[in-house]
């Protein structure tokens, strides 16, 4: 660990003096490369050279009790032992962490998929809610939200609504929200008082770009048509809507979201090309099925993840047993404590992989 930690020291430090040279602030490409790479290293330098202080403060602490008289500078010395000791420690497991492999995906914008499932009216109207959740946490990270496509239900709810979230790190902080939420209350569509479970179905696909997923064209069929539903204006009064057709996999999109047929086309090849990427990723893992299990977030979209239960004001994470009682603040998307404490889980079971392995 400690000879790669070296080499990516070395790395850093010859970033910084290559940023500095005139010739890459004006290559735009090579300036924007560089500094990507320059701040993915700079937190596992900060912590390298933290813990190479601590280190030394070890060894000048042991050399001053050794040598040194005075009775009131040993006391200092020791407490300067233990805190250095204890601060390496640290830093040893944050290191750990840091080297861990990158997911590649982990910078990108992503695409969300929410499907009403079992519970009809209700759990349409829930998805509606779980949509709204999403775009309030995105709008507390400064995130843009931009809808797809959607299919309502005439009462506020979403059979299916699918949205795209842009921002820095979005599928990082995302990943682990794939698979089903469910939510236990005394329905909106219910005179009788009794509480009901329903549930909706969550996947978080990475945006896919044109170097990660060719399509072939003779592989896809596009119709137009005319939107359906509620619209504005001009909407429903031009043959605006697009549907692709994808041969081989036979996944069809729809896009109507925007008045204009070539904007509507490109969100639809969009998600296609997300959807392509995923069943990519889905065949990848199934090789890695294995250590997947052992991870927290398998984006299996069957997992039952969460619960919302209304009477009791709370909000269950399933697989890593984690039960928060502000259910309202969640709703409004305040989930950073729930993304926090699955990837802290998701590298805890990872760092155990790789121990055993090793």
């Amino acid at each position: 660990m400690f000879d790669r930690l070296e080499d990516l020291l070395i790395r850093y430090e010859e970033l910084m003096g290559e940023l500095q040279q005139p010739d890459v602030a004006n290559d735009t490409d090579r300036f924007r490369k560089l500094m990507k790479e320059q701040n993915e290293l700079a937190p596992i330098v900060e912590a390298y050279k933290e813990y190479k202080k601590c280190k030394q403060n070890i060894e000048d602490s042991l050399q001053m009790l050794e040598e040194e008289s005075d009775e009131e500078m040993k006391e200092l010395a020791k407490e300067e032992l233990n805190e250095s000791r204890h601060r390496v420690t640290e830093l040893e497991q944050e290191l750990k962490i840091l080297l861990l492999p990158k997911d590649p995906n982990d910078d990108k914008n992503v695409i969300v998929e929410i499907r009403a499932g079992a519970g009809g009216d209700e759990a349409a109207l829930f998805a509606a809610e779980i949509y709204r959740m999403y775009v309030h946490y995105a709008e507390s990270r400064r995130w843009h939200t931009e809808i797809i496509s959607m299919n309502e239900n005439g009462i506020g709810g979403f059979k299916e609504v699918i949205f795209m979230i842009n921002g820095q790190g979005a599928y990082s902080r995302l990943k682990y929200e794939s698979g089903v939420h469910r939510v236990q209350r005394v329905p909106e569509t219910e005179s009788g008082g009794r509480i009901h479970t329903s549930t909706v179905t969550v996947a978080i696909m990475p945006e896919a770009e044109e170097v990660d997923v060719v399509i072939d064209e003779k592989d896809i069929r596009i119709d137009v048509m005319r939107a359906s539903g509620n619209g504005g204006q001009c909407v429903n009064t031009t043959d605006s809507a697009v549907r692709l057709t994808h041969y081989p996999t036979g996944i069809v999109i729809y896009s109507q979201t925007e008045k204009s047929q070539l904007q509507n086309k490109e969100k639809a090849f969009r998600l296609l090309r997300s959807k392509l990427y995923e069943l990519e990723m889905e065949k990848q893992q199934s090789a890695e099925a294995e250590a997947r299990r052992s991870q927290i977030g398998t984006g299996d979209r069957s997992e039952k993840i969460r619960t919302y239960n209304f009477p009791q004001g709370r909000v269950t994470d399933h697989r890593i047993k984690l039960t928060l009682h502000k259910l309202d603040s969640v709703l409004n998307g305040d989930l950073d404590e729930i993304i926090d404490s699955l990837t802290a889980a998701d590298q805890a079971a990872r760092l155990a992989n790789m121990n055993e392995e090793v």
